[in-house]
């Protein structure tokens, strides 16, 4: 099964591929980052501290809607899985939607 997170206001596509590339991983939806559209997006100096697996950046779609997404470049042990993959809100959201095929 193939998966995809499209930008709702253009039906761009952000990220799409399949096992191993994508996985769930806390309710949320991971794409390594060989599956995303980095031309469709921008990782940002904003940030956010989680106690458990570290500092993300926020992701936003360039030129549209912001914290799309994250990014943990050097997450902390035990959550090497995270590490550059990009973590997605599941489901329908009012800047993205994902779409499994």
């Amino acid at each position: 099964m193939t998966r995809s997170i499209r930008d709702r206001a253009t039906g761009n596509t952000l990220a799409t591929g399949s096992e191993p590339d994508v996985f769930d991983f806390e309710g949320n939806v991971y794409f390594a980052e060989s599956a995303v559209n980095t031309e469709a997006l921008v990782v940002t100096d904003a940030t956010y501290t989680c106690p458990y697996k570290g500092t993300c950046n926020w992701v936003d779609i360039k030129g549209g809607a912001s914290k799309v997404a994250w990014v943990y470049p050097d997450p902390k042990p035990g959550h090497e899985k995270i590490r550059s993959a990009y973590g997605f809100y599941r489901g329908q959201r009012p800047a993205t939607e994902e779409v499994s095929e």
